[in-house]
């Protein structure tokens, strides 16, 4: 492992994460625009002047952008990368208007947007689906093996022996589902059911914020409730098993981001806990300097997450489109065109606030504001 990867090493590393995943994406959007007969007219991966590309044989051009920060699918019709109508698609010939993205009914239309997020889950779906036939998974029952004296489990209660069922209604099945439900939920009070002795009894408790450090020797915090587990105990998955044990893995991931969303909605997490792409670049340099395992791992995370923002009803996103396509399917006509683009232009602002938040954020993650305090000072 090394001990501190590099600038170029951390660039290299975010590449190898963040190319593979805008392609996974943008091609689900492009191979059901083809299956449903839509003609796209360009496929780039990053933003901004071409560095390389070419024109395959249906007529579309697949470039590489210099700003490796997303991508996107142009088809026949539309305006813009994000989709927005061209105004004169209709005056298109026949035979050409019918392979416009516009022309297409809604439900086609929803299918070839709903793609690209789907297509990342698939993709994550099937990296943890290999992890777990070759190297199976943790099967540790959630039986408390230890309880740390003064932590939150030993205020409550809790004992070596106690067989956690739920935490807050959600169900646990495995040890390992426990950090889950926990880590990002500190000082929120929540219901533990357990059984002991046969008898099935409730405590509640408040997990306690825990500050560390990893192997990088960067600051993290998490929560606890001061309980552990045995020896842990892997076990194989069989071929057929390991996609249902992927697709449980993926929703748990899922409903974490929510409820970690919900918090920042309701004012209970920071805006300081978001992270953009020198966070995501940082983790992906020092997950690769872990080795190869680590960084596919982090690929499947990012993937997951990839998919669930683009499924936000927000405009230019993914979810966006979904939102007027319902609306176009419940109302039998469209929005007005002056609503779209509104939404668009608010959609667009908010975006970039976020990025600049985000970014804002990254920096003092990775010490700049610290470094140029010291400059000035």
């Amino acid at each position: 492992m090394l001990e501190s990867p590099g600038f170029l090493f951390t660039i290299l590393a975010f590449l190898l994460v963040l190319g593979p995943l805008v392609f996974v994406h943008e091609y689900g959007h492009y191979i059901v625009g083809r299956w449903c007969g839509v003609k796209a007219e360009t496929f780039s991966i990053g933003f901004g002047r071409k560095i390389l590309g070419w024109t395959d044989k249906r007529g579309t051009e697949w470039k590489l952008g210099w700003l490796p920060l997303g991508g996107y699918v142009q088809f026949a019709g539309d305006r813009d990368a994000v989709s927005q109508p061209d105004a004169d698609w209709q005056a298109l010939p026949e035979a050409e208007r019918a392979h416009t993205f516009p022309a297409q009914p809604v439900w086609k239309r929803a299918l070839i947007v709903l793609a690209g997020p789907v297509t990342n889950f698939l993709f994550a779906i099937l990296i943890l689906a290999g992890f777990a036939w070759l190297g199976g998974v943790a099967t540790n029952p959630a039986v408390v093996g230890t309880v740390q004296a003064g932590s939150a489990a030993d205020a409550a209660g809790l004992r070596p022996g106690d067989h956690i069922l739920s935490i807050d209604g959600r169900a646990i099945d495995k040890f390992v589902d426990i950090p889950m439900a926990v880590a990002h939920r500190p000082g929120e009070a929540m219901e533990v059911r357990f059984e002991r002795g046969g008898a099935i009894e409730a405590v509640r408790l408040t997990p306690r914020l825990v500050k560390e450090k990893d192997a990088f020797g960067n600051d993290f915090e998490r929560a606890l409730i001061g309980i552990g587990q045995g020896a842990p105990v892997f076990e194989p998955v069989p071929l057929v098993e390991a996609p249902g044990v992927a697709i449980r893995q993926t929703g748990q991931i899922v409903r974490q981001t929510v409820e970690v969303l919900g918090q920042l909605l309701s004012g209970n997490r920071s805006i300081k806990d978001l992270s953009g792409p020198v966070k995501i670049a940082k983790v992906s340099g020092e997950a690769a300097a872990m080795g190869v395992v680590s960084l596919i791992f982090l690929i499947a995370l990012v993937s997951i997450n990839l998919g669930f923002i683009n499924l936000l009803p927000l405009p230019m996103l993914d979810g966006g489109h979904l939102l007027f396509y319902a609306y176009e399917a419940v109302r039998r006509r469209p929005a007005p065109p002056q609503a779209q683009e509104w939404a668009f232009r608010v959609g667009f602002a908010a975006i970039v606030t976020l990025m600049l938040v985000v970014t804002f954020n990254d920096l003092g993650a990775i010490g700049a504001w610290d470094r140029i305090a010291r400059l000035i000072g």
